[in-house]
């Protein structure tokens, strides 16, 4: 896609944050979206060929809208001012693993991958499988593409004790204990698009944005049979109950991107 072109519509578009601006540049906006659809597009077609569970995707219906709700928001601002996508087995935008991209105003890819904030039964199903296969999850996080692309798990929003019904006497909680904190499992990981140093990058994105999700995949296999695993019997602490919220904010990459994150 036209990077330059994307980048200085959304620099437009959040310096001029209005509907006036934004019909009178429609056309450019709608020539940008298509070719944001085409790079979805090909990633869906990449990614298939590592996680087939992908495969039937559509990738018009993985795209978030511009608009934002900001029916409880101080920030009256219409739309947002980057371009998004979530890429997830049967409906896209659910509470499941997903992968998530974004190229915001400033030329800045944002990918990710995983369960962010998930509801409160998926989180339970979570970490009862964090305590049956954590061994499973440990070979995942260690293996060197996953390293390499993303480093580790997001300690965002991490518990301070154990949820409850979890026994810190219990055999094996060394191994797993911090793993069963988290209220996110996910990885992220940005790219400066407009950098020099990325140019290879930006000149090739679908291929580079399958590369970086690939890394991800065994994270999101190991997701799947945490949530279709049976429900556990300990129930999660007040702490853990996570409001339900749109899409977006399930998102992978937008946990700290109150301007932006993380995406209808």
């Amino acid at each position: 896609m036209h990077l330059p072109a994307l980048v200085a519509y959304l620099q437009g578009l959040g310096e001029n944050n209005n509907k006036a601006w934004f019909v009178m540049n429609k056309p450019a906006y709608d020539i940008l979206r298509a070719e944001f659809v085409e790079l979805v597009t090909e990633v869906v077609r990449g990614l298939a060929k590592h996680d087939p569970r992908i495969a039937l995707v559509v990738p018009k219906k993985a795209l978030f809208r511009i608009y934002r709700d900001i029916r409880f928001s101080n920030d009256k601002t219409p739309y947002k001012t980057y371009f998004s996508a979530s890429i997830a087995e049967g409906t896209a935008k659910n509470s499941g693993p997903m992968y998530y991209l974004s190229i915001d105003s400033r030329g800045i890819l944002h990918m990710g991958a995983g369960c962010y904030l998930p509801q409160s039964d998926v989180l339970a199903r979570i970490r009862r499988h964090v305590v049956e296969e954590h061994a499973g999850l440990a070979r995942v996080v260690k293996a060197k593409a996953f390293a390499s692309s993303f480093g580790m798990l997001s300690q965002d929003d991490k518990l301070a004790r154990l949820p409850k019904g979890y026994d810190p006497a219990m055999p094996g909680i060394d191994r797993f204990g911090d793993l069963l904190r988290l209220k996110s499992f996910v990885v992220s990981t940005e790219v400066d698009l407009t950098a020099k140093a990325n140019a290879k990058v930006a000149q090739a994105l679908g291929t580079a944005i399958v590369a970086t999700f690939a890394a991800a995949v065994p994270l999101n296999t190991w997701l799947r049979a945490a949530v279709a695993s049976a429900a556990p019997a300990p129930s999660p602490t007040t702490d853990d109950q996570v409001e339900a919220t749109p899409a977006e904010r399930r998102s992978p990459t937008r946990t700290k991107r109150a301007t932006s994150k993380p995406a209808s």
